[in-house]
């Protein structure tokens, strides 16, 4: 498969393109160009995130894991982040484990009746 299309023009272009493959649920391909720009801008929490929420929809769930456990490490507060973790060990089948993560997610929501 030629990948020179996934991988042309500036990172901006690419996160663009990349977008538009997850918003068609093409999760394989979000995932790739997505992988080559974290690469690229390792600091930067949006292309991280979407990368791990491909991942999650293309049910690569550890891989979806390790890069959510990046961004909660660099922003323990990023809610979404957060959220992401929990249902993803859940998915896994490791509920002790998404437990504390999807309660911290509800009280940075401010949903605290679920507390």
């Amino acid at each position: 498969m030629d990948m020179t299309y996934y991988d042309h023009g500036t990172p901006a272009e690419r996160w663009e393109r990349a977008r538009m493959f997850f918003d068609a649920k093409d999760y394989a391909a979000a995932a790739h160009v997505l992988g080559r720009l974290v690469e690229e801008v390792p600091e930067q929490t949006g292309p991280r995130l979407l990368l791990a929420r491909s991942y999650y929809h293309s049910a690569q769930l550890r891989r979806a894991e390790a890069e959510l456990r990046v961004i909660v490490e660099r922003d323990p507060v990023e809610y979404y982040a957060r959220l992401m973790l929990g249902r993803t060990l859940e998915r896994q089948s490791r509920h002790e484990e998404a437990e504390p993560h999807l309660r911290l997610a509800s009280a940075l929501a401010g949903d605290f009746d679920e507390l």
